[in-house]
């Protein structure tokens, strides 16, 4: 008996160790940013942060960022209200479809979307001169501008506030509802008078994500702003490391934690908010309250497939359309038609391949990783007090809530030098793009298995126990097994979010070490427009394809693993 209660003290120590340095890991990078950030400060005006803060390219850049990120979380409310309000309340029919399709941009890499739009407008266009609509040559590029950004992001981070939103909506009472409703109020007194007031919360959540979203991106300011000469921060960034190197990594330290300040704010503002505005709600919730809309469903239904057909259909047509002529401003016809861009992106560019088995290494080993961590982690957290789940929890998420260029810098800063008693350097090679990965992921693997985990009936675990079984036996042989399709799901949304992933790796790759995100990016900036939409086309393939997987995976997981599932 000794021996055995001997073997579990060793391993809970082991499930502590694993805790702490998996903490570490996801907070060292901040740390190292903010110490690098704050160095010199004794040399007052030649310090870095003094520069920084004096700079016009920051306060001008600072300017973009909020103007283009306040614009797209206005229109991200816009879009994604509508939305979460008609499909959750009302008796649309082909909800899954619908929240489907609309979830689909947010898991498209944003410098996709960006080429997308690129190639629906313009004089340029292969679409519109097939359909004889384009503009006159000459004219300018109408997505060049701020603008063009602001449309972008708003529609990048529309399924962030739908999330939140419908959220808030699966909780309201039906017995508030039917109440009122018997009390005669008709349906636009209930909405107004009962349902936006209760659903501010989910809104104001929505509303924060999706400008938070907007002031870290980089795919759309980069492919939009950087031609126009329109810099945001995370693209001032870019800019000087391409332009600097490692000599400006105080400065971009500086700039990093100038963004990361103000994502925090953003999620402080919004915690502060949402809790002005929460209810406390009982009763019955978890589906729609199918709102009839009589005559006018018809009609309703119409607007959505068309809104859907603007912001999703007509962009990805024109990428296929793109992919499919042999230059740009050739219209799309039987005699232009061709596979010309295909075979060259993945028959003869070896630096697809590259980048395809580079992108497929990283995001595949940083899926199974985090699986294989996430599960004694949330083991072990499950058996914490409460306070300090939280507190760690938090911990895990800074990497992934801070802005992704912000990460970049910080690992850069952190792995510039060889590693202590090793000597093995990181810096310039996938290594550091894989510890990034993993930091910033983390929780996107983790939370699936925290939710199932909560939902496990204690008592399966306490007879094995009772019956003498270790902790590590009880993972293997119970947890494991029930825990399993959380666990894929998990690894898939992680795969998802870095395969393509461009933000991050846009700071830390190097020659022979591309992903596909970065060849996007890079092929359309060396004016391949054509490579890059057939390179695209395969993107958004993969992208759909995973997320239809785990549509088929939705029965056996609990209620929110799937973004898009409610």
């Amino acid at each position: 008996m000794a021996s055995v209660l001997s073997h579990g003290g060793q391993q809970r120590r082991l499930f502590s160790l694993l805790l702490v340095l998996i903490v570490l890991l996801s907070l060292i990078p901040s740390l190292r940013l903010l110490l690098e950030a704050l160095s010199d400060l004794g040399q007052g005006t030649g310090s870095p942060l003094w520069r920084v803060l004096t700079s016009t390219s920051t306060w001008r850049a600072l300017w973009h960022s909020l103007y283009t990120s306040t614009l797209g979380m206005l229109l991200a409310l816009l879009l994604g209200g509508l939305f979460a309000f008609v499909i959750t309340l009302t008796d649309v029919r082909g909800k899954p479809w619908l929240v489907f399709c609309f979830m689909l941009p947010m898991m498209i890499p944003p410098q996709v979307t960006a080429l997308s739009w690129l190639q629906l407008s313009g004089p340029a266009s292969p679409l519109l001169n097939s359909l004889g609509i384009a503009p006159a040559l000459g004219s300018p590029q109408p997505l060049y501008s701020a603008g063009g950004i602001a449309l972008l992001l708003g529609i990048q981070s529309a399924p962030l506030v739908f999330l939140a939103l419908r959220t808030s909506l699966l909780s309201l009472p039906r017995e508030l509802i039917e109440a009122a409703r018997i009390s005669g109020a008709s349906q636009a007194q209930v909405w107004g008078h009962m349902i936006l007031p209760i659903t501010r919360s989910g809104l104001i959540v929505g509303g924060a994500m999706a400008f938070i979203s907007s002031l870290g991106n980089f795919g759309i300011p980069a492919m939009l702003g950087i031609p126009a000469g329109y810099l945001v921060l995370p693209t001032l960034i870019y800019q000087r490391m391409a332009s600097f190197g490692t000599g400006v990594l105080a400065e971009m330290a500086a700039l990093s934690m100038l963004i990361g300040l103000l994502a925090l704010a953003g999620v402080a503002l919004q915690q502060f908010l949402s809790g002005r505005s929460r209810f406390g709600l009982v009763g019955h919730s978890g589906r729609p309250h199918d709102f009839a809309l009589g005559r006018w469903r018809g009609g309703v239904e119409a607007v959505l497939v068309t809104m859907l057909a603007v912001i999703l259909v007509a962009p990805l047509a024109a990428l296929v359309v793109s992919s499919l002529v042999p230059a740009m401003g050739v219209p799309l016809t039987p005699e232009t038609v061709s596979l010309e861009a295909f075979r060259e992106m993945l028959g003869r560019q070896g630096v697809t391949r590259r980048a395809m088995r580079n992108s497929l290494v990283l995001a595949g080993g940083a899926a199974l990783m985090l699986m294989a961590l996430s599960l004694p982690l949330a083991y072990h957290l499950q058996r914490l007090p409460r306070r300090w789940q939280g507190l760690t929890l938090s911990a895990i998420e800074v990497p992934y809530a801070l802005p992704g260029v912000v990460l970049a810098v910080a690992c850069i800063l952190l792995f510039v030098r060889p590693l202590p008693i090793v000597q093995v350097t990181l810096y310039g090679t996938l290594g550091l793009i894989f510890v990034a990965y993993l930091a910033r992921f983390l929780v996107v693997c983790l939370k699936p298995v925290v939710a199932s985990l909560a939902q496990l009936d204690p008592s399966l675990e306490e007879a094995a126990q009772l019956a003498g079984a270790g902790p590590w036996r009880r993972l293997a042989g119970i947890i494991f097994p029930l825990m399993a399709p959380a666990l894929f799901a998990g690894g898939i949304l992680v795969f998802l979010l870095a395969v393509n992933e461009l933000t991050v790796s846009a700071l830390l790759w190097s020659a022979g070490n591309e992903t596909l995100g970065v060849l996007i990016f890079n092929l359309d900036e060396g004016g391949e427009s054509v490579l890059a939409s057939a390179l695209a086309v395969l993107v958004v393939a993969l992208v759909a394809g995973l997320m239809l997987a785990l549509n088929l995976l939705a029965a056996w997981l609990p209620k929110g693993v799937i973004p898009w599932k409610a």
